[in-house]
């Protein structure tokens, strides 16, 4: 819910209001139920207010504490916020209102910010304390709720979105090429730098302390994955029983509400299963769906669209169903509105989202989604049985780094990006990043098929998911629409790091049986292509929710048919955005290599549909960004 902005002068300048009042302007889509303001000499905090707990004014922000010590401005929702405000009014502390915010000021005036390491649910907290005249930032365990800051060395500018800090009239935009580096290795950012020279990500579970004699801004981390510490005594039988009791509690957690709820129905077993648990709490809940015009579809794409099983669902859950189909043409008028509101670019085929988000927001202001549980339970098999039998923790980086470079691989960097690009980045920078995500955990090892399985589960988890949340966030929000994520409450997500690997890929003793008959003092070559062994304890934990034909099919990607539409109807759309004259991006990448790129996908059947997507966005990024375009 919501929208923070914020802006802290530590050199002591006045903080104007009407220069707040602008920035915030710029994630009004975020907050259309009302706007707060608090401006005290140099600094500022703003607020735009989507309602769902205590919908009245009494739960309007900037909010301070009883005693004045404490003001913030917070986004996103704290789910167990009743069972610590019982335990702070037996401390003493009074409240005025039913929100979730109210608790959050008078947690930390009774503890301190380490009273953020306490919360269950997603959140993006500024916290101004009074006495002190510190700045405080601190964003949730997994990273659901977005916070971006920039720093000059006198001035401090947060917002959820990005768009608010570059209104600031010290922040002159500029690519950061590092940060474009990344791009377009991964299709994501994998360090905490955005496209936007200067303004970071704040990682998360961390809190920054920001005070008049700050040089930088130093996170603290207080919270980690860790996938080392599983109980492998742990029978099969034990694990399903309490992942089922677990995933049941946090739906039930995750549907308090002052406004509608409502669910994701995808077809799949993850958002199934919470539309099961979610329907036992609201009367015909309302469930969305998004499928896609599969005429042009061709290969495995004609596969994609997954509205039967979904309907299959809606009908045994009587819930009230409502689809969203899209097909090609939807691409054109989507994409600009989508980089508008992206920003940061991160994982590829976004349009989805947008859409079926714009349809649940007619009629809920929060939805239900089942991300998460793919990368807690292992639902992507085929990844982890490509690295499971490295010979050592080199070997593994090199596998691995090898199948995340998802777009264009180091060594042809120097053909994608132009020559001024190439002249100020490190090719091998995104190598480095990419082994830094497992080094900042110095309990991994890399000795068994089992620690290299979990190593990918924190790898991914660390990198891919956030991606995933920031899309999810983002075009959500565009429409006013709040999600939530019920895979990721601390109690469950802590269960889940301790399940033995044995119980989430039901093959894997067969597989590693047959590694060390085959191996030859060597490491063998093998090629995975489909697998249906994946989330094996939570598959079975959800058998009693779902209808048995859902929980048998085999995992497949979920996407849209992009292969078939570029070659078919966007194809004059693809090469009118990115090669014209007025193509912008070729000031970074050379128009010869998109030119050779989008000719082998139109013309030669090779598949290079995220890249050409990639491509797309990071043109229209230019275009809206350094261009000015209206959108």
């Amino acid at each position: 819910m919501c929208g923070i902005v914020g802006v802290f002068n530590l050199n002591h300048d006045a903080v104007y209001r009407d220069q707040l009042k602008l920035m915030a302007e710029q994630i009004a889509h975020r907050g259309p139920d009302g706007h707060g303001f608090f401006v005290k000499d140099n600094i500022g905090l703003a607020h735009k207010r989507l309602a769902i707990l205590d919908t009245s004014d009494k739960g309007a922000q900037p909010m301070s504490s009883k005693s004045q010590k404490w003001t913030i401005v917070f986004n996103g929702c704290i789910y167990n916020f009743s069972e610590l405000k019982q335990e702070l009014k037996a401390k003493g502390h009074t409240f005025n209102s039913e929100s979730d915010t109210e608790v959050i000021c008078e947690g930390l005036e009774a503890y301190g910010i380490t009273f953020f390491e306490r919360l269950n649910g997603m959140f993006a907290i500024a916290a101004w304390n009074n006495e002190t005249k510190e700045l405080f930032l601190s964003r949730d365990r997994f990273g659901i709720k977005p916070l971006y800051y920039w720093f000059n060395g006198q001035t401090v500018c947060f917002s959820s979105e990005i768009k608010a800090i570059i209104k600031h009239p010290d922040y002159k935009i500029n690519v950061d090429l590092d940060a474009l580096n990344e791009y377009f290795t991964f299709q994501n950012v994998f360090s905490y730098n955005t496209l936007f020279k200067g303004v970071m990500m704040l990682p998360p579970a961390n809190t920054v302390k920001i005070d008049a004699s700050s040089t930088y801004v130093k996170h603290n981390s207080w919270w980690d994955y860790d996938f080392t510490k599983t109980d492998e005594e742990m029978t099969f039988k034990y694990a399903k029983k309490e992942t089922k009791r677990l995933f049941k509690q946090a739906v039930t957690r995750q549907m308090i509400s002052d406004v509608p709820v409502g669910a994701y129905l995808s077809g799949g077993m993850d958002s199934g299963s919470i539309a099961a648990v979610a329907s036992e709490h609201v009367e015909r809940l309302s469930t969305f769906t998004c499928g896609f015009d599969m005429s042009e579809a061709t290969g495995r794409e004609a596969n994609f669209d997954e509205r039967r099983d979904a309907e299959l669902m809606a009908n045994h859950f009587k819930t009230e169903q409502f689809e969203q189909v899209m097909n090609a043409g939807d691409i054109r008028w989507s994409l600009p509105k989508l980089v508008y509101h992206l920003e940061d670019l991160r994982v590829g085929m976004s349009y989805p989202n947008y859409y079926i988000s714009r349809l649940a927001s007619k009629f809920v202001k929060v939805c239900l989604q089942g991300t998460g549980g793919d990368e807690l339970f292992g639902g992507y098999p085929w990844r982890y049985y490509k690295v499971f039998d490295s010979l050592d923790k080199e070997d593994f980086f090199d596998q691995y780094y090898d199948f995340w470079q998802r777009l264009v691989p180091d060594s042809d960097k120097e053909n994608l990006f132009t020559k001024d690009v190439v002249d100020n980045i490190d090719i091998n920078e995104p190598r480095k990043v990419f082994e830094r995500v497992f080094t900042f955990n110095g309990k991994l090892k890399y000795d068994t098929p089992e620690q290299h399985i979990n190593n990918s589960l924190y790898f991914e988890i660390k990198t891919f998911l956030p991606g995933l949340f920031l899309v999810g966030d983002k075009l959500a929000m565009a429409h006013g629409l709040e999600e939530r994520f019920p895979f990721m409450d601390n109690d469950l997500v802590d269960f889940a790091m301790k399940v033995p690997v044995k119980h989430k890929l039901g093959n894997l003793e067969k597989e590693i049986k047959r590694i060390d008959e085959n191996a030859e003092k060597e490491k063998k070559s093998i090629s995975y292509t489909e697998f249906d062994d994946g989330k094996n304890v939570l598959r079975k934990a959800m058998s009693d929710f779902i209808p048995k034909e859902i929980i048998n099919r085999k995992k497949q990607g979920f996407s849209a048919p992009d292969e078939s539409w570029y070659r078919g109807e966007n194809a004059d759309y693809v090469k009118e955005l990115l090669l014209s004259d007025n193509t912008v991006s070729t000031k970074y990448i050379k128009k010869e290599y998109i030119n050779k790129i989008v000719d082998e996908h139109i013309n030669k059947g090779i598949n290079h549909r995220l890249l050409i997507w990639s491509f797309m966005n990071f043109e229209w990024w230019c275009k809206i960004f350094i261009n000015e375009e209206k959108v």
